[in-house]
């Protein structure tokens, strides 16, 4: 009995001794394997040119090289009014309003758009969405009754466009720690000339500007799951962060389904991203969406003959949904480097990883089989934030609430100055700069935000040159 008592007191503790030992904490400026493959083995291109956003899966087989070629010609088509000469019948059918007359005209080398204020910009890559306080059958935000749901600041001849958007800044100085000063921009926008009257008065308006397309397919590949694992609407751990998931229509399914894309992941895929596009930005219908989205004041825009019944083939919308699934991303750049990794040091210890999650493991997806089993490092975790009042639009968009974003992908962001030749981040690219867009962080991203006003000068350099090798 006494041998017995002593072996379950001694292997008791063991345990209390085992339980009271502190794991060693984890290292971060350290090159983990596989780092600098960004998009996984099959995703990852060596290319930090102004084409680094514009290539193939280099796992694709030259058949499905051919199909990305196609997928990339609908992509750059210039679309015209109807009716068009024989020879350019194939692409007509743009409008009656619109926003551009190319996916291309938003998605400049398949990059990040610039705000109209950014020299050599003309205004296309901001869209503005227009709803009123209500929700559809289907859950998704009420268009203004006048103008619908997006503002079009262009139209075909005989239909007059529906209004132009004026960008006002307002200057906002503030300091680090150290005293360094700096002044971010909050910009207000204001509808001007609008060609069928008032707005309604509860007009709820939110500025947009078009997101990087590379590796959205890895993303679409990344398991259900996964992502509502992460979630934690409750913030049931303490940790100040409460990512939610949004849930949005799937026209194709005819049902709720997670949403993934878009900058409050209001789209379940990338067909229906594809298709929302076609219409919403170049006025061009699909399967998915037959019907122009004119209102009962836009006289001239419903009766403008249209391209087609739809407008867009069903191929054509197939080979621009396989084109988006297709993009590789960019490798990473000097992941051995002390200065990079001081700054991976950094930005994992004020807590930009809680959100922008760096690794993924994508499960399968139908039909693209060179996305499945990959490991990636996106630096999201899908989900909705809340980011405070200064980020907030104000405008719901079906379980997403004006303050909440989802989070954005951080890889290839590095490279947007070389692709894109700016450096404008956020929705509506007020950040003229990466610490800026980190300065604008609020709510749940408040803590690590205030943590990097408190950095050494040194401290803030290295965690910008680690975000750069992203």
């Amino acid at each position: 009995m006494k041998r017995w008592f002593g072996q379950v007191l001694g292997v008791a503790l063991l345990v209390q001794s085992a339980a009271c030992r502190e794991e060693p904490p984890v290292r971060w400026d350290v090159v983990e394997p596989g780092e600098a493959l960004s998009g996984g083995e099959g995703g990852t291109v060596s290319n930090a040119s102004a084409q680094a956003f514009s290539q193939a899966l280099p796992a694709l087989t030259l058949e499905r090289r051919s199909s990305f070629v196609s997928g990339r010609g609908v992509f750059e088509i210039d679309w015209v009014p109807a009716p068009a000469s024989s020879s350019r019948a194939d692409r007509d059918g743009l409008g009656p309003v619109f926003h551009a007359v190319a996916c291309l005209s938003c998605h400049p080398a398949n990059g990040r758009a610039a705000p109209p204020d950014e020299p050599g910009s003309t205004g296309e890559s901001l869209l503005v969405r227009l709803s009123i306080p209500g929700t559809t059958p289907t859950g998704a935000p009420l268009p203004e009754p006048t103008y619908g749901d997006q503002l079009q600041p262009k139209g075909i001849p005989g239909v007059p466009a529906e209004a132009r958007v004026v960008v006002r800044h307002t200057p906002l100085p503030g300091a680090f720690a150290d005293g360094e000063a700096f002044t971010l921009q909050s910009p207000e926008y204001v509808l001007e000339e609008l060609a069928h009257g008032p707005s309604h008065p509860d007009t709820m308006l939110s500025p947009r500007l078009a997101q990087p397309l590379h590796g959205l397919g890895l993303l679409a590949a990344v398991p259900e799951e996964t992502v509502l694992e992460w979630a934690d609407p409750d913030d049931a751990n303490g940790d100040g962060i409460s990512g939610r998931p949004n849930h949005v229509w799937s026209v194709r399914q005819g049902r709720r389904v997670l949403g993934r894309f878009g900058w409050k992941a209001n789209q379940p895929d990338l067909e229906q991203q594809g298709a929302g596009a076609f219409l919403g930005d170049m006025g061009l219908t699909t399967s998915l969406f037959p019907a122009q989205p004119c209102t009962f004041a836009e006289q001239a825009c419903g009766d403008a003959p249209p391209g087609g019944a739809p407008e867009v083939e069903d191929n054509r919308l197939a080979a621009l949904t396989f084109y988006s699934h297709v993009i590789a991303v960019p490798a990473r750049r000097d992941v051995d480097s002390p200065r990079v990794l001081q700054g991976k040091a950094v930005f994992h210890r004020v807590g930009c990883a809680g959100c922008h999650r760096p690794t993924l493991t994508t499960g399968s997806l139908e039909g693209y089989p060179e996305l499945s089993g990959q490991s990636i490092r996106p630096y999201t975790d899908l989900l909705l934030h809340d980011l405070g009042e200064a980020l907030s639009d104000g405008r719901p968009d079906f379980e997403a609430t004006g303050r909440e974003w989802r989070t954005a992908p951080l890889w290839g962001i590095g490279l947007t100055a070389t692709v894109n030749g700016h450096t404008r981040f956020l929705h509506d690219g007020r950040a003229r700069s990466l610490m800026e867009a980190i300065l604008w962080h609020g709510g749940e991203a408040e803590a690590s935000r205030d943590a990097v006003r408190r950095l050494s000068k040194d401290e803030r350099e290295v965690l910008i040159t680690f975000l750069e090798s992203l």
